[in-house]
């Protein structure tokens, strides 16, 4: 009997601001808002209702193919799931139970809760890593996992003897990493040092990577022979491993040649679809692997990947070095220790025992962007003061954020411009904010020791600058979180009173009280919002230890901006527009900007009519609307503006000068 089995590894990287907990705008994910929102809708919706053609060319039915693969999905993404994309968050867990079902084992894998590097942790991080990832597993799949994937396949030693400790059957390693793979592509048994066991299953290294970077996604028939050739009367089992990504989103329509393979084999004799705890269950490892450590999928030399200018990189054409990955890792390695020991210290201090309430942090996470407040007092060393619950909060919150700036993807391209060491440093920042007393100090070394992470590009700098001027806030995020709700109170109808982010918001006249909702720790901004134009909201914003600050609509964060650009621009468009220009854009027959020119045109008109004293603010109102989208003044409203103006009387025409102007025209006051 032939077992097949398919492994995705799906994951991105956590892109979260840090301090209010949401995604951000990626320009380079365009169209789409964020990369998350791009590949959830290239991959993980199209795996999860990836489409059966008929003969036809219609649709013969749709297919959740995670029901009959193998999958890990990373936490940090189904954290994101969960709250963006709760359709395809459902499918994910439904493909879990099918598989239950069907082969009395579950299809998930769990996964470490960041994906980090774990040869490169020290133990007690790698032990937080795994029990958080157990312990998100447990909350999202309603079980205990059999199974673990390791990010990037990266093992050593201590690594597997940290996952046989916490109960784990069975990771999920490339051929290279074992000694001598065992036959007919049986799992193979690995004993730690300690004296626990856990099965290693090795995938086929020819087989997934042709899948992740050949042709064998042109034609999913082709694929099931190669998956079922060679097998014989003998139990065999045949593996493929690979980034989840690959089905749509690296290949399009990759999901599709993923279905058709899975049909030909449970149609074919002898053959069956499996996962690696079915399979283990079955018959259990019977020979012993040696482990080649520390290795990794994706990196020929080791793990050096993530801490080396070992040759490893996404586009060898362009010849670009990698020596900034060494002083970048350096750098995060020093605030690290110096925030466990900040940890320690100060946790010591509240903590029965502060590791063991760092491992157990998890469990407070539930509904993301919440933390149970009881969490603190079941770990307390003895009853806490509501001051000294709040700190303790942030300890455990620096602590979290002291892990994600381990994230991989920060060393893994080619080099340290992209977004994910931006993001990485933001981590790194938010950590030192968290710090306290020792924020200065740890702030000044890190930017120090990134000074020596120097990127290909002159225009990006080092490291240092892209933490000074990029990942620092410019300005206290609670100021900014307070400024961005009023404007959207006073401008928006219905927007939520009680949420600014990931803070609790109150409103009480000019002031603006917010409660972070993992820490506890509350704040008093006061505001005042001025309406400084037809498309202009400017926010006057104080809170405690910084100057009051003036942020203009552009300043504010990007939900809020864009809601109150639309309610400022509905308001407009109710006056400006003609009703059948209102109707065709509703029914999305007519482009906004040509709908918008005839209603510049239809306010210069009326200007011409009423002469050179006529109100001249809707004509100004349309023209900052213009000017908010980037549209040019149309060439009609140009010509029929001149003609008239250029014919009013010396004082009339200078009266209109700043309005000429802002039409195009070089208007000297004559």
């Amino acid at each position: 009997m032939r077992a097949v089995v398919v492994h995705g590894h799906y994951y991105q990287p956590p892109r979260e601001n840090p301090w209010i907990e949401f995604v951000e705008a990626e320009a380079t994910a365009a169209p789409s808002h964020d990369w998350n929102e791009r590949i959830e809708r290239e991959c993980y919706r199209a795996v999860t209702a990836a489409r059966v053609p008929a003969a036809d060319g219609r649709i013969a039915r749709i297919e959740n193919a995670l029901a009959w693969t193998s999958f890990d999905v990373g936490p940090t993404l189904l954290n994101w799931l969960e709250r963006e994309a709760p359709d395809t968050y459902a499918q994910v867990l439904a493909a879990d139970r099918a598989s239950r079902v069907r082969l009395g084992f579950g299809n998930a894998l769990a996964h470490p809760y960041h994906h980090v590097i774990l040869p490169l942790a020290s133990r007690r991080d790698k032990i937080t890593e795994v029990r958080w990832g157990i312990a998100d597993f447990r909350r999202r799949y309603g079980r205990a996992p059999e199974g673990f994937w390791l990010p990037e396949t990266a093992v050593d030693a201590e690594t597997l003897d940290v996952l046989a400790a916490e109960g784990i059957a069975f990771t999920v390693l490339a051929p290279h990493q074992v000694t001598r793979p065992p036959a007919r592509g049986m799992p193979g048994r690995y004993r730690t040092a300690s004296g626990r066991e856990l099965a290693l299953c090795i995938y086929d290294g020819p087989l997934s990577h042709d899948v992740a970077f050949g042709s064998a996604l042109e034609d999913g028939v082709a694929w099931a022979r190669r998956l079922l050739a060679g097998a014989d009367d003998r139990p065999s089992v045949v593996a493929v491993a690979t980034d989840g990504e690959t089905f749509g989103h690296h290949h399009r329509f990759g999901e599709m040649a993923l279905v058709r393979m899975l049909a030909e084999v449970r149609e074919a004799r002898g053959a069956t679809l499996s996962n690696f705890a079915a399979i283990l269950a079955a018959q259990p490892p019977a020979e012993d692997v040696q482990l080649v450590e520390p290795s990794s999928w994706s990196c020929v030399h080791g793990v050096e990947r993530w801490r080396g200018d070992c040759g490893c990189r996404t586009a060898p054409e362009k010849g670009w070095h990698q020596r900034w990955r060494a002083p970048l890792r350096a750098a995060v390695e020093w605030l690290g220790g110096e925030l466990h020991a900040v940890y320690e210290r100060d946790g010591g201090a509240l903590f029965a025992e502060p590791w063991a309430a760092r491992d157990a942090y998890a469990a407070s996470f539930g509904t993301p962007g919440r933390s149970d407040t009881s969490f603190v007092g079941e770990h307390a060393a003895r009853p806490l003061s509501d001051a000294e619950s709040v700190r303790a909060r942030e300890l455990l919150e620096m602590e979290r954020d002291a892990l994600r700036m381990f994230t991989s993807c920060a060393w893994f391209f080619d080099d340290l411009g992209g977004l994910e060491p931006l993001q990485v440093l933001r981590y790194a920042a938010r950590a030192i904010e968290l710090a306290g007393p020792e924020a200065a100090r740890l702030d000044t070394g890190l930017a120090l020791r990134l000074a020596g992470a120097v990127s290909n590009d002159p225009v990006v700098g080092d490291a240092r600058r892209i933490y000074l001027d990029h990942a620092r806030p410019a300005l206290p995020p609670v100021a900014r979180v307070a400024a961005s709700y009023a404007a959207a109170r006073r401008v928006v109808p219905g927007w939520p009173a009680d949420r600014a982010y990931c803070y609790a918001a109150e409103e009480r006249g000019d002031r603006i009280g917010l409660t972070h909702l993992r820490t506890g720790r509350t704040w008093s901004a006061q505001v005042g919002v001025q309406r400084s134009g037809e498309l202009q909201v400017a926010v006057r914003v104080g809170v405690p230890g910084a100057k009051p600050v003036t942020l203009q609509v552009a300043e504010l964060l990007e939900r809020e901006r864009g809601a109150v650009r639309a309610a400022l621009t509905a308001a407009l468009a109710a006056r400006a527009l003609a009703p059948d220009d209102t109707t065709a854009l509703q029914a999305g027959a007519a482009v906004a900007a040509e709908v918008y020119a005839r209603a510049l045109m239809r306010a210069v008109r009326v200007l011409m009519a009423g002469g050179a004293e006529a109100p001249t603010g809707d004509v100004t109102a349309l023209l900052d609307l213009f000017a908010l989208q980037r549209w040019p003044v149309p060439f009609e409203v140009q010509t029929q503006f001149w003609r008239w103006w250029s014919a009013l009387p010396a004082a009339g025409a200078r009266a209109l000068a700043p309005l000429a102007r802002r039409l195009g025209f070089a208007a000297e006051g004559t």
